[in-house]
């Protein structure tokens, strides 16, 4: 690799492992008061990770572990052996609804007006499927995400194809379906499980209440028989049978969680959204999140173009037009000139204000590269920043303009973090290329000896929105990735997972 150092003193890659003998980080001299957001602190030793990807998964498990010894008395083995109660319960009723369902879609094929009728049969799954979740969420500790709602659609056509079609209510029907024979044999496994395990370890109690029973011999017994002639009325025998039924209450519990496990894995794969549906939703999101940010960026743009290079060339156009006036009625020609040469300063100072208007919209540097652009942008930071760039980022050919513009501004918002509030003695940027071809991806990795602590403050939370969200929305419009690493005291790293082509 090529490393592009800045003009400024270098430093070495904070803490890299990349770099060998790169020193040790310690904790920031002076208290944490704020992140590296300017927001409330995060608790001590946190580490904050966002991905580029909305954590908005198909489902959250909220199961505590359990050991293998206190399986069968856990509270979580009872809730789930509950479920399959629930569901032996429900199973009949539920697999009705789903014959129903099918067999009434095919008696309604010919009648084009039932097919209506049919198709809110089909959406009416959607219910079932909303009262499964809510079980599995109190019984199985799975919340599972809610699918997307049935939106109904203007027209006879439309509405009859969309119901009949609706895949959320027709995986819920197939949920009902599958589930009958596994709650069946789930239930009666378990049950027997638990049965045999309970009148195992307690056979020696109500033992003494069974009828006498006669061996081949002609001697009587009094306890359960294996067999014809072994009889379990013995103390040593008792014990065996306790030591028994304790092996299979153990074997019950696993049973148990099992059949419940299998219960879960269709609750998520069946009652949940599908991948497709909440990667929809999550570019739906991020389009949204990305015309607000160009709207807001085109307002700003606006209002210091209004508030600042308008309001100094109209001052200008005034000054110019009182020279002219002094020169056309024969005034002190030494006045006129002072308002030239104070024009002249105002024009300097819009075209300073100009060029960092359209440095923050394009970077020329950007025009020769990234690597250029990243140079140019350590040079200027008032924190000594070293740039290694993999020359294999450039010699595979220049990147998509918008991921050259986004790696940039990512880098360049990581350094302004940690010139404000990270109290950082340097950054190192790694810029490298991972994979070939389609698959090929920009990696970035910033990382700052600072005071850690940072965290992604989405919108809504603390009333405001962190430049860090941003940054992960402006890497998600391009399906990339933001991961942050950030505990109290440091170092802070950033790793940006960008494709090479949009």
């Amino acid at each position: 690799m090529t490393a592009v150092t800045p003009d400024q003193p270098s430093v070495a890659p904070v803490g890299d492992p990349a770099t060998p003998g790169a020193p040790s980080t310690g904790a920031a001299p002076g208290p944490r008061t704020v992140t590296r957001d300017g927001t409330a602190p995060a608790a001590s030793g946190d580490v904050a990770a966002f991905t580029g990807s909305r954590p908005d998964l198909r489902y959250v498990d909220h199961r505590e572990r359990v050991s293998f010894v206190r399986a069968p008395f856990a509270a979580r083995t009872w809730r789930e052996y509950g479920y399959l109660w629930l569901a032996i319960l429900l199973a009949p009723f539920a697999f009705t609804y789903g014959v129903f369902s099918v067999t009434f879609l095919v008696a309604m094929l010919v009648p084009v007006l039932g097919l209506v009728l049919a198709g809110w049969v089909v959406v009416g799954g959607r219910g079932w499927g909303s009262m499964y979740r809510s079980i599995a969420r109190s019984t199985l500790g799975v919340d599972v995400a809610a699918p997307a709602p049935y939106v109904r659609r203007k027209g006879f056509w439309s509405t009859l194809w969309h119901g009949i079609g609706d895949g959320t209510g027709w995986r819920a029907v197939l949920f009902l379906l599958v589930t009958f024979p596994l709650a069946i044999v789930g239930f009666v496994a378990s049950t027997v499980f638990l049965a045999v395990g309970l009148g195992g370890t307690t056979h020696w109690i109500w033992s003494r209440w069974l009828p006498l029973q006669q061996a081949s011999d002609g001697s009587w017994h009094r306890g359960a028989s294996f067999g014809a002639d072994w009889f379990v009325d013995t103390p040593v025998r008792q014990l065996a049978l306790v030591l028994a039924g304790l092996v299979v209450l153990w074997l019950w519990a696993q049973v148990t969680r099992g059949f419940a496990h299998l219960f879960r894995v269709l609750t998520v794969a069946l009652l949940g959204p599908t991948l497709s549906s909440l990667r929809v939703a999550d570019l739906e999101e991020s389009r949204g999140r990305t015309v607000e940010d160009a709207d807001a960026k085109l307002r700003r743009i606006e209002r210091d173009l209004h508030d600042g290079t308008q309001a100094r060339l109209v001052a200008v156009a005034m000054q110019l037009g009182e020279a002219k006036e002094q020169l056309a009625s024969g005034g002190d020609p030494v006045d006129a000139l002072e308002l030239v040469d104070l024009a002249h300063s105002s024009t300097k100072e819009a075209l300073v204000e100009l060029r960092e208007l359209a440095r923050g919209i394009h970077p020329p540097a950007l025009d020769n590269g990234l690597a250029v652009a990243l140079e140019t942008l350590a040079a200027r930071s008032p924190l000594p920043v070293t740039v290694d760039v993999d020359p294999a980022v450039e010699a595979s050919g220049r990147l998509a303009p918008a991921v050259e513009s986004i790696a940039y501004f990512c880098v360049a918002e990581l350094v302004t973090n940690a010139v404000k509030h990270a109290r950082a003695t340097g950054v190192y940027v790694l810029v490298e290329r991972q994979g070939s071809g389609r698959g090929a991806r920009l990696r970035l990795r910033v990382r700052d000896d600072g005071q850690g602590g940072a965290r992604v403050v989405q919108p809504g939370e603390d009333g405001h929105r962190s430049g860090l969200a941003g940054l992960a929305e402006r890497v998600r419009s391009v399906d990339g990735t933001l991961d942050l690493t950030s505990p109290v005291g440091g170092p802070t790293v950033v790793t940006v997972l960008l494709p090479v082509r949009v």
